[in-house]
This record gives C-alpha cells, structure tokens and sequence, in this order.
C-alpha cells in the first residue's frame, strides 16, 4: 500500500501520510484496524523509526488512526458519517446555466489561450528560473524563523513599514527619485492596481486615452469602470503627444495611460520632447497622467532616461512600476508612487483585494536590505541580453527581409511585422499544428498593421531556435507553401 519515492521532493513521512490515507479512502484499510507496531512498519518500508513516528503523530492529528496507550494503533475515517449510501440522497451536479440572472462583462474576456504546446511564445515574460527559487525560499524561511510566536499587528505594520522603507531607498537608488516610504503602496499585482485606480480616479464617461494598440488589461479594467477610452496614434517616438491639443479641449480629459519607457506592444519610448509637451498640456488641459514603468528593471542604463514621475515630481504623475518582476511569481510586488492623500484612500481597497503577505513583504525588504537583489539584477539582465541578441539573429535568418523590427531597449518582447497581409488567426492554427503556440494577446492585425508582439526571454537556446523555426514553417504553409 504504501511505496517510498526518494526522488520525490515530499518528506518521506509525508509520502506515508499521504498513502495511508489513499489507502483508507479505497477500503484498503479499514475502521477499526489494528496496525503493527512503528518498529515494524520501519522495518517493512526500511525508513527510520521516527519517520514512522511522525507519519501516525500527523495521522492522528488529522483523525486518520487513533492512538491508545498499552492497546495500539487504530484506523479511523473521519469522512465516514456513519450512514449507508442507500439513505442518502446522491449528491447532485450543479447545472450547466444558471437559473438566475448575472451580471456578464464581454469587456473583461482575455485574449489568452490556455495549455500551452512543448514551445509557445508570450507577449514578453521572463524565465523565472534564472533566480532560483531555492534561494528566495531561504530569505522567507529565515524570516519565519525570526518571527515570535508573541508577535501580532506590532510586528505586521513593522515589516510593512520595513519593506517600504527599503523600497524606497532601492527605487531612490536605482531611478533616480527622492521619496519616502509615505508617498509609496505596494500592491501585489497589477491588476488590483488598475482596479484600485479606477475606482478613485474614474466616473461613468470619463474620458481616458490610452495609445493605439495599447495594453489590454488596463484598457479592459477603465472600460468595466465606466471610462470611455479614446486612442492617440503611436509612431517610432511614442504616443504622438499633438494629436491631444488638435483632438480635445481644456478639462475634457480625465487620465491619459501610457508607458513612457516601453509601449506595449510596439516597445517604442516617448521621446523626450514628447515628455515635457505631455507635461505642459496635463497642466493645461488639467488631466491626470498614469505613467506604467513596468519594463524598467529589463531596461539598459543607456535606454533608460527620466520619467515623468520624476520631471514633474507627481504634481500631475501617477506612477506605477514592478518590482522583482523576475522573481519567481510568488516574490513579486507592484507599488504606486502618489500623493500620500490618494495613497491613504487607495489603501482602504486592500480590505477588499485580501490585505498585504507581510511575511513576503519583509522577504522582499530582506533582500534589498542585504544587497542580494543588484545580484539578482546583474544575473537577469546578463542572460536577458544575450538572450535578445539571439533572437534578433533567428528573426533575420528565417524571415530575412519578410519583416520588419526594431531590438527593444527595454522590454522582453520583439514586435514583428510583416510586409505581407494575412490572416494572423490562420497563422494561429497553422503553428499550432506544427506544435507552437501563439496566444491570441500576440497577434495584432487592422487595416495597416499585420504584426506579432513576441516574446523572448522564457524561451532557452534550443527552444527560441525550434520556436522561430516552426513559426517560419508555419508562415511558410501559410504565404508561400513552403513545408519547410
């Protein structure tokens, strides 16, 4: 019934609990059972005696056998209620519509497709094995250790505070700002951010722009709260700031969405000039910028350049940014930079998303505090350049002058176009064929643009050359018959 695996991550007496109960639930053990003595079930299964020990103290505290002194060890099932299935009603499916009306948002659909083939592109994700999780696993385990069982809310808002603190002195240090921990949120993800500011920034009609083909999820969240969203051209130097004065009047416009470093998808930066025309009209026109720098830590020193935030000082800027975002997913955080009023009102929203992990929050500050982050930094953005390197050399071998692209400074997507027009849904199901999955978020396609957000840095050596190969292929069937 039960068979040791000592490849297996689970604790040996854990992959005895485990089994014990799987055996119960089949009817292999039942209630009421005498088990032998722990000596001799070590002895059949050759583990230590006090692994065996540890196995029935947890099986015990679960209910599954009980102990009784000078008599031995019993099965017991506490899922059996006593009762036979014959007078018990058969417990029921629930229906496949419900017979109630709800509220149902076509807005909010993801253009996502889940089950990934052996290679699959994203719109631009990292490998999150570059920094080991075992490492981050540490950092919180030391973490745990320190707290003290008498510990409560005293040390909770201690290591919310901590973590700000560090945050602070890190974004001080590597952005270039000069802030305190009171004018900075750490939020867990971006989507309760978006959702957070939607909430205090936006009423039904308000007018937001956001630039052409834009960031979905943002655009789907301000859409939910009742914004109408209109777009702004994009060209190689960013949102195309003249259209604004040329299209809307003086307090017509409540947020304008943009990122300032990496537009998404096209990965162009706003040019300089365009930064400070944007300023003046927020001044002028009496808008509210939300600047998303999200793409800054896979950014390189001489791509990088001021945000807005840091022009303008927040006075018309909100900004929001990542932190971590190559750590495993479990160790990321997000913040909002504001004025510390909004700050104080945004916090009350947490009560609704699920409050702060502090124990992750001191972890994170733990690892800025002792310096392990710049190491983690260095690591990522060494195999993010060689990485993106590679990929520009495969794009130009198997497309040659098929496309048209543009090595991102920041970033970890290409965007792709193509000097052919066709259906990129088509080439959706040709890859897919072939293997290769291309989710429906990468595919961009209008009137002018046939283009592919794709992108790189989850992709190792071997596997970008055999996706980009079979994404040839596959536009192969598709334009020119090619089988190869």
């Amino acid at each position: 019934m039960i068979k040791i695996d000592r490849r297996k991550e689970d604790a040996i007496y854990l992959q005895i609990v485990y089994q014990f109960i799987h055996a119960v639930k089949r009817n292999l053990l039942e209630e009421g059972d005498l088990l032998p003595g722990s000596r001799k079930i070590a002895d059949e299964l050759k583990v230590h005696r006090k692994t065996v020990v540890a196995a029935l103290s947890e099986l015990q505290e679960q209910g599954w056998v009980e102990i009784l002194p000078n008599r031995g060890t019993f099965v017991k099932n506490p899922e059996s209620n006593g009762t036979s299935m014959s007078t018990t009603e058969a417990f029921k499916q629930p229906p496949h519509l419900a017979p109630y009306s709800f509220r149902k948002e076509l807005i909010l659909d993801m253009p996502m497709l889940e089950a990934p083939e052996k290679y699959y592109f994203t719109d631009g994700t990292p490998d999150y094995s570059v920094i080991p999780a075992e490492e981050l696993v540490r950092f919180y385990a030391s973490m745990v250790k320190r707290k003290k069982k008498s510990d409560d809310l005293p040390t909770t808002t201690e290591g919310n505070l901590f973590f700000r603190d560090q945050l602070s002195y890190y974004l001080n240090l590597t952005r270039g700002f000069h802030l305190s921990r009171n004018f900075l949120l750490p939020i867990a993800s971006r989507e309760q951010i978006f959702s957070i500011l939607s909430r205090l920034l936006i009423r039904r009609d308000d007018i937001v722009l956001v630039e052409d083909l834009s960031y979905f999820l943002p655009n789907m969240i301000f859409s939910q709260a009742g914004a109408k969203l209109k777009t702004v051209p994009v060209d190689a130097d960013g949102m195309i700031v003249d259209r604004i004065g040329d299209q809307f009047k003086p307090g017509e416009i409540r947020c304008v969405y943009l990122n300032t470093r990496c537009q998404y998808p096209t990965t162009v930066n706003l040019s300089e000039k365009r930064k400070m025309q944007l300023l003046q009209l927020a001044e002028h026109y009496d808008f509210i910028i939300i600047e998303d720098d999200a793409d800054f830590e896979s950014s390189f020193i001489k791509t990088k350049g001021e945000s807005l935030f840091r022009k303008n000082a927040g006075n018309r800027v909100i900004y929001t940014g990542a932190f971590g975002s190559f750590l495993d997913p479990g160790f990321q955080m997000n913040f909002l930079i504001a004025p510390q009023d909004l700050l104080d009102e945004g916090k009350k929203y947490l009560n609704i998303f699920g409050k702060p992990n502090f124990m992750i929050e001191k972890t994170l500050g733990e690892i800025i505090h002792q310096g392990d982050i710049f190491r983690y930094q260095r690591k990522f953005q060494k195999i993010i350049a060689e990485r993106k390197g590679l990929f520009s050399i495969l794009l130009r071998r198997y497309f040659e002058e098929e496309v048209t692209f543009i090595v991102p400074g920041s970033g970890l997507a290409f965007w792709v176009q193509f000097k052919a027009v066709f259906s990129l849904t088509v080439l959706q199901e040709k890859a897919r064929e072939r293997g290769l999955l291309i989710p429906s978020n990468c595919l961009y396609q209008n009137k002018t643009v046939t283009a592919l957000r794709l992108g790189f840095a989850h992709l190792e050596e071997q596997s970008m050359a055999d996706a980009i190969y079979l994404l040839r292929a596959a536009y192969g069937d598709l334009v020119d018959g090619s089988t190869s």
